[in-house]
């Protein structure tokens, strides 16, 4: 979506929910674009006759010669076919070709999570899950592969309703924070081109998180990964943040990841 068709699909729904042009604009302002992986499934038929995929849940990782599982273990939840991503969707950086590969515990608090960059091209071998610790045999987590579809997306800061029209709005009646609310549902909707993303995995675009927002400051979102995305019985949400400068690097090494529950 380009950012006149954002404004266009935000203002035509402000009409359609009786939300003022001015409001409708505090919102544009108060708004990052994202992209939604979600499976095939959750598409609709016209979204499934052009689905490509660009990434995937789970299973075993590929990995450059001398590059093994994290130190810690932390099972991969996600790969991502950067190349696969739709262009010019994000206003984070991420790199054009190759893999991010996440390693993150989403069952347990996370202590050494790690994303990796697979330039394209490189050679990589499929990584066991078997290991021996102590001379005794374990086997990392390995959840069941499962692909995802990019849809683009729009989410909006949590105080883009502190805005001067928005705040008159508000005031004007006690039933218009329904209304705002009603709004925002159907703008997020459309944006998705009626995909559903409830439970998904986001990439970029404000964090929407069950306590408090980690992208605050001058971090910003990367990614946010529902456990049921990965696996249908873990009920957390993974955040993972970074300053755009250390995401547009790949100095990965400096990212956070907060686990919610």
């Amino acid at each position: 979506m380009t950012t006149s068709i954002v404004e266009e699909l935000v203002l035509r729904t402000a009409e359609k929910h009786g939300v003022p042009g001015p409001v409708a604009q505090e919102m544009l302002t108060g708004s990052r674009r994202c992209l939604h992986l979600v499976p095939f499934q959750d598409l609709t038929p016209a979204q499934q006759e052009e689905a490509r995929p660009a990434a995937r849940t789970g299973g075993l990782p590929s990995l450059p010669d001398g590059v093994d599982w994290p130190e810690g273990r932390e099972p991969l939840v996600l790969t991502v076919d950067c190349a696969a991503l739709p262009c010019g969707v994000l206003d984070i950086e991420l790199p054009p070709d190759g893999s991010l590969l996440f390693f993150i515990d989403i069952e347990y608090e996370p202590e050494s999570s790690v994303v990796l960059h697979v330039p394209a091209g490189t050679r990589t071998t499929e990584r066991p899950a078997t290991y021996e610790l102590d001379g005794e045999p374990e086997q990392t987590t390995v959840y069941r592969p499962d692909v995802l579809y990019p849809v683009p997306g729009l989410t909006v800061a949590p105080d883009w309703r502190d805005a001067a029209a928005t705040r008159a709005f508000l005031d004007g009646d006690a039933d218009r924070d329904d209304t705002l609310d009603d709004f925002e549902d159907a703008v997020r909707k459309a944006a998705a081109g009626g995909a559903s993303h409830g439970v998904s995995v986001q990439l970029g675009g404000f964090s929407s998180p069950w306590q408090s927002a980690p992208d605050e400051g001058d971090l910003v979102l990367l990614a946010q990964i529902h456990g049921q995305s990965i696996d249908l019985n873990v009920y957390t949400q993974t955040l993972v943040v970074g300053t755009r400068e250390d995401i547009a690097g790949r100095r990965y090494h400096a990212l956070e990841f907060e686990q919610q529950v």
